[in-house]
């Protein structure tokens, strides 16, 4: 099971991130396959991901994940097993 961390603020001051870094050091146990972090452009949001690779064990299934234009992220923990079928929908309209 995946580790995730994270903040969100209206003031736009995340500050040190040692808080997040910590977290995600004391959650290792929870995700040994890698680690990110993502912080918004304004501040406001900061995740952090530890992952536990089980299905896809590329570079691609690293997390947090953000869409091309940078302005959205996503991070969680689960499988999506309909993947195959999102993607080809997905790709339908337009995205990579």
């Amino acid at each position: 099971m995946c580790g995730i961390i994270g903040w969100a603020n209206r003031s736009g001051d995340t500050g040190s991130i040692s808080w997040l870094e910590q977290g995600l050091h004391s959650m290792h146990h929870r995700g040994p396959d890698g680690s990110g972090i993502w912080i918004s452009d304004d501040h406001k949001t900061v995740f952090g991901h530890n992952r536990l690779s089980i299905i896809d064990l590329s570079l691609e299934g690293n997390q947090p994940m953000v869409n091309g234009d940078g302005d959205l992220c996503i991070t969680f923990n689960g499988e999506i097993y309909n993947y195959l079928d999102l993607k080809k929908e997905l790709v339908g309209a337009g995205y990579s």
